[in-house]
C-alpha cells in the first residue's frame, strides 16, 4: 500500500524540499530504504531506473547529517559513482534535496581542472559525491581527508565492477 513521504520519519526540512520537487508518494524502494537508513542499517538495494534511488538514499543520508551536527565541514557523507555524468546528477540531488539544510556539497571527477576541486575542498564541505579514479588521485595527493566519513554509498556499484573499478573501491574502503 502507498505511503506518503510524511510517514517515512523525515524532518521538516527535507519534506518542504521534497514537496517542491513535486513528490508526495514514496516508491517503493524509498518506502523500503529510507526507514532502515534513518536506523543506521547497511542496506544493499537494486531497483530499475525512474523508481526514486536516489532519493532513496539521499533523503536519509541529509538527514543523518541534519541529526547529528558533529564536524560540520568535514566530509561527513561520501557517495562513489561510475561516471562523472552520475556524479553530477547525484550531487545536484543533493544540492535540491538539502535546499534547506546548511550542507555543502562537491563533485569530484576527472576531465577536468583538480585545482578547482582543491579550492572547494579546503573550503570545507560535508558531502562528497565523486568517481573512484579521481577520488584517488586526492587522496594519493593527501587534498582530501575522508577521517570523518560516516556514510558511504556506492551509487550503481554493478556497474562500477563491471567497469573494472573493484580495485579502486577497495583502496577507498581500506582507508575508511
Amino acid at each position: 500500500n502507498p505511503m506518503l513521504f510524511n510517514e517515512l520519519g523525515l524532518t521538516a526540512e527535507l519534506l518542504r524540499a521534497v514537496d517542491e520537487q513535486g513528490y508526495s508518494q514514496a516508491t517503493p524502494i524509498q518506502q523500503r530504504a529510507i526507514p532502515l537508513i534513518l536506523q543506521g542499517r547497511d542496506i544493499l538495494a537494486g531497483a530499475q531506473t525512474g523508481t526514486g534511488k536516489t532519493a532513496g538514499f539521499t533523503l536519509p543520508l541529509l538527514q543523518h547529517l541534519q541529526t547529528s551536527e558533529r564536524n560540520r565541514r568535514s566530509i561527513r557523507a561520501l557517495i562513489l559513482t561510475p561516471t562523472r555524468e552520475l556524479a553530477a546528477q547525484v550531487a545536484e540531488s543533493v544540492r535540491s534535496y538539502g535546499t534547506y539544510l546548511p550542507f555543502k556539497t562537491a563533485v569530484i571527477f576527472g576531465g577536468v581542472s583538480i585545482n578547482t576541486q582543491i579550492a572547494k575542498l579546503k573550503k570545507g564541505v560535508d558531502v562528497v559525491v565523486a568517481t573512484p579514479g579521481r577520488l584517488l588521485d586526492h587522496m594519493q595527493q593527501g587534498t582530501i581527508d575522508l577521517s570523518k566519513v560516516e556514510l558511504l554509498v556506492l551509487d550503481e556499484a554493478d556497474r562500477m565492477l563491471d567497469m573494472g573499478f573493484i580495485r579502486d573501491i577497495r583502496k577507498v574502503l581500506k582507508i575508511l
